[in-house]
């Protein structure tokens, strides 16, 4: 009895998808689970600032979305966001619940999906190689995230919007320019590095 050939559910153009290659959907969901634990783990990393902290999550996002592409990083957000909303203390600094997503904050979580998704889409074309397109890359998904933050805290505060975007978008700035170098740079040396250790491997 023959069977279908499955495609490997994680694309091989990614970083991880390219050093785990091939990755079935049973080994998707693990590392699915895993990334979304991760960013759990740096909601927890919580500088606070005001009404709305500093946090490592949006440096987690977009790496999911980079690492694991366009579908599989958008699937791990939303596990997160389901784990968080279910009662876990997964949000920053241990909230959680789904009162917590119409809260002040809840614009920049319910963009993680579409954040993850973006820079995947651009990872999976190659963007993720070069250290001046994964920039680009990653400050999409940041503005994506900005955006959505700025336009929900206004909306739930009723705070006029030039207030607002100084208290969610304009004093992150700094911090998210080097998040985003951070990880603009790791993306193509983690590129580099897979190439020369299969260049080592005998044939």
């Amino acid at each position: 009895m023959s069977t279908a050939y499955q495609q490997p559910a994680m694309p091989a153009e990614t970083l991880l998808g390219a050093a785990l290659y091939p990755v079935d959907w049973t080994r998707s969901v693990s590392i699915v689970v895993a990334f979304s634990l991760l960013v759990a783990l740096s909601a927890q990393v919580v500088i606070p600032i005001g009404p709305v902290p500093i946090t490592g999550q949006s440096f987690a996002v977009l790496l999911t979305g980079a690492l694991l592409g366009s579908r599989l990083g958008a699937m791990a957000m939303i596990v997160y966001l389901i784990e968080g909303a279910s009662g876990l203390p997964f949000f920053y600094g241990g909230h959680s619940g789904i009162a917590h997503l119409f809260g002040p904050t809840g614009g920049y979580l319910v963009a993680f999906p579409a954040a993850a998704f973006i820079t995947g889409a651009f990872a999976e074309n190659g963007w993720d190689k070069r250290f001046p397109t994964a920039v680009v890359a990653m400050a999409i998904g940041s503005i994506v995230i900005m955006l959505s933050g700025w336009a929900w805290f206004a909306l739930v505060t009723q705070t006029p919007a030039i207030a607002a975007f100084q208290l969610t978008v304009l004093k992150f700035i700094p911090g998210d320019i080097i998040k985003i170098l951070l990880a603009a740079a790791a993306l193509p040396l983690g590129w580099k590095l897979l190439k020369s250790r299969a260049s080592q491997k005998p044939s």
